[in-house]
């Protein structure tokens, strides 16, 4: 389920939406009978008139985390479904029982639910499913196009098979076994099922056309022999079916309307549409089929996606873990502090098409930036601390301990009606600046603190810069100045004196020591690893900084996951996994502006 602003707000046409339009204008799967949850023709024959007016489906494999690039592919399908009047089921693929893990099903689960989807019927039935639940079918279907002499078991070695295939520029060459009676290969292939071939001893093949130019054609392999544990089915199975076969079959036994897929799949569609023509023609998959459709996938600057590369990262101890927030992973993102309202956002806004394109990581900073101007509350840090002596200010409040209460907005942006909430802090003798604030010989346009120049502490008292305290080695360790009487921020002697800047500040006082994690981007490199470059070799050195801050004292109470604008800094959150409030750890999760490379 989204926000009820998603189902609100128009969104843009593309061709997708076009497709599912027409369907629904032409009545194409009007009248779809649904038998309240998956099965063959006859499973569904038995069941009223489907309520949803489509299906889709987000079909991911369990054997890893999820990355930006299935977020989109969550967006298209979730999103075409609930704009639509459909349902949208998610589905593991898990047909490969050894990569798969009940870590990574557990992980997609609260990824999809974290997003702002569900995969509910207007019912309330779950739409949760597993390609494992379906291998009963799958067998069942094989031995059918078995039957009907369409498939046949093939035990020439790897190699040979590879070399009898051809390629772009020569046809495949008949497997000497491609002839065998039906009788021999419902006999094999039972072998294979019953566990007496070992693995790579042989394979089904769909029995289409070792000349056909779209190479997929050129008998696929549909069924291998693997002596593995499956996460779900545990040692029933020692063949399981290839993706390429499994994938079509699911979708028909579902009953999804529309398969929407990335493009590196539309060499595969013919044989989807081979496979359930023959399936619908025997009457095994009820009618009208699936369809399938491709769009392209997501390419994000500045990020590498392959589940290889990034396992190479946690392994080698590059980054923290899957959620490490430096990540493209949605728990690195969700970690990071990027929320499901911007990456929901980010993904409409570069809608979909067919075309290869590389979109810009800015986009994706700009929709968080978007998302959280509103509703982040503003607070003040210090990352660099250099401390700043009122030197007056006993003259001028009667007591070096006097402590001034100051005031500011926690959301200068709060709509009309609604009351700004205010943060509290104290101003006193002695505060921290951050130590770029000062310069005892400033460049030309320097506007901050410099000996005989004023500028306001915000919230707080114009102040005059009157000199600084070095070490023995020459370093700056305190900025004196004197405080303006009769300047404080919101009083009618506030713009009595005027200045050229006004700077962020914490006091002494009522500070709040913090740890703060500046992450910048992974990679140093636009395309890290496209054109054969070695991506390990533009990892970013900078990518996390680490600060000892200070902060204001309404932090104090931030809660793992709360998110604020530092004023002057970006957007941070408390991070969820290590943040408390005796130990505070903040997240930075972008800038207040693009400024990469600059």
């Amino acid at each position: 389920m989204s926000t009820s602003a998603d189902k609100e707000t128009p969104k843009p046409s593309n061709f997708l939406r076009q497709i599912v339009e027409a369907d629904l204008q032409q009545g194409t799967h009007a009248g779809r009978r649904w038998g309240g949850g998956p099965g063959d023709a006859r499973h569904h024959e038995q069941g009223g008139v489907d309520e949803a007016r489509i299906r889709t489906r987000f079909p991911p494999e369990p054997n890893g985390y999820l990355h930006v690039g299935h977020a989109k592919s969550i967006c298209v399908n979730f999103g075409l479904a609930r704009d639509y009047g459909g349902t949208c089921h998610l589905r593991f693929d898990d047909t490969n029982p050894e990569k798969e893990d009940q870590e990574y099903v557990d992980a997609i689960i609260d990824a999809v639910h974290w997003l702002g989807f569900d995969w509910k019927d207007a019912d309330g039935h779950e739409n949760l499913y597993y390609a494992s639940n379906y291998f009963d079918f799958m067998y069942r279907a094989a031995e059918y196009l078995i039957e009907r002499g369409l498939a046949y078991v093939d035990e020439q070695a790897p190699e040979e098979m590879r070399a009898n295939r051809g390629d772009f520029t020569r046809p495949g060459t008949d497997s000497p076994y491609r002839s065998r009676s039906v009788a021999e290969n419902l006999a094999r292939f039972r072998e294979m099922k019953e566990g007496h071939l070992p693995d790579g001893a042989a394979v089904l093949r769909a029995k289409i056309d070792m000349a056909a130019p779209n190479i997929n054609l050129r008998d696929p392999a549909i069924y291998r022999i693997k002596h593995a544990e499956h996460h779900n089915t545990g040692s029933q199975w020692c063949i399981y079916p290839m993706y390429t076969y499994a994938h079509p079959i699911e979708d028909a036994l579902e009953h999804i309307t529309h398969s929407i897929c990335t493009l590196e799949f539309e060499d595969q569609r013919p044989f989807y549409d081979w496979l359930l023509d023959h399936l619908r023609e025997g009457g095994l998959i009820a009618s009208p089929q699936p369809r399938q459709y491709e769009f392209a996938r997501l390419n994000l600057t500045y990020v590498v996606t392959s589940k290889r590369k990034l396992k190479h990262l946690v392994d080698s101890g590059t980054l923290t873990g899957w959620d490490d927030p430096r990540m493209p992973t949605i728990v690195g993102l969700r970690r990071r502090g990027f929320t499901p309202e911007s990456i929901r956002d980010f993904c409409e806004r570069i809608g979909v098409t067919k075309d290869y394109a590389w979109i810009d990581y800015a986009l994706l900073e700009a929709c968080l930036r978007d998302d959280l101007e509103a509703r982040a509350a503003r607070a003040m840090a210090v990352l660099d601390p250099l401390r700043l002596e009122l030197t007056n200010w006993a003259e001028v409040f009667g007591s070096d301990e006097h402590l001034e209460p100051c005031e500011l907005p926690a959301l200068p942006h709060a709509q009309d009606g609604q009351d700004a909430p205010l943060r509290r802090f104290t101003l006193g003798r002695e505060s921290w600046i951050e130590r770029e604030d000062f310069a005892e010989a400033p460049p030309k346009g320097y506007k901050r603190l410099f000996p005989g120049n004023r500028v306001r502490l915000k919230g707080g008292y114009v102040i005059e810069c009157t000199g600084c305290e070095k070490d023995e080695a020459g370093r700056v360790t305190r900025v004196l100045a004197t405080v303006v009487p009769d300047t404080k921020s919101g009083t009618p002697g506030a713009d009595s004196v005027k200045v050229k800047a006004a700077i962020t500040w914490v006091g002494v006082q009522d500070a709040v020591q913090a740890e703060v994690r500046l992450y910048d981007r992974l990679f140093t490199d636009a395309q890290p690893d496209a054109g054969g470059k070695d991506y390990l070799a533009l990892l970013n050195p900078d990518s996390l900084k680490v600060a000892s801050a200070w902060v204001e004292p309404s932090l104090a109470g931030a809660q793992p996951d709360d998110k604020f604008q530092f004023e002057r800094f970006g957007y941070f959150v408390a991070d969820c996994k290590e943040h408390s409030a005796a130990h505070p750890v903040f997240n930075r999760i972008t800038g207040l502006k693009d400024s990469w490379g600059r």
